[in-house]
């Protein structure tokens, strides 16, 4: 069923970006109020440890389909309500959540390689920490926007 609101289809796949780029929001979340603070009071040896263990274990589909569905879903999503009043909300949350992979692949990823092949814990602490929390909190704030933008594209898909 089509219709000016984008369809059911168009509907389901906005749903589901939504989802997803809330459970990815979530997870940035989760390391700027709990994960990093919690590890600011570690020593050094523990820190790198358990940043090198948690950069292993995320790399499971239980991340990896949120993370890269939220981008898949909305530009899907995006382009399907292209000729909707909510067309301007899912573009806006496809932008935020490019910047938020574009972050993530080219800062805090390389800055976890860097964590896991770095001999001296002092060291690689002191290179990783500081601008690994800052550039997570951009990609907290990008991902959350993103996320607000699809609920207000579901709003206004369901207004009219």
């Amino acid at each position: 069923m089509t219709d000016n609101r984008g369809g059911t289809a168009a509907g389901a796949v906005l749903g589901a970006a939504t989802v997803a780029t809330g459970l990815v929001a979530g997870v940035w979340f989760a390391y700027v109020c709990s994960v990093m603070p919690a590890l600011a009071r570690s020593d050094d040896r523990v820190f790198v440890e358990v940043m090198r263990n948690i950069n292993d274990v995320i790399q499971s589909p239980v991340f990896l389909t949120p993370f890269f569905g939220a981008l898949i879903l909305a530009a899907v999503a995006a382009w399907q309500l292209r000729s909707t009043l909510a067309r301007v909300w899912a573009f806006t949350a496809l932008a935020l959540y490019v910047a938020v992979f574009v972050v993530t692949s080219a800062v805090n990823v390389p800055f976890n390689d860097a964590l896991a092949a770095a001999p001296d814990p002092v060291r690689a602490r002191a290179d990783f920490e500081a601008p690994w929390v800052a550039w997570n909190l951009v990609r907290a704030v990008l991902t959350t926007a993103g996320f607000v933008c699809l609920l207000r594209a579901l709003a206004v898909r369901r207004a009219r």
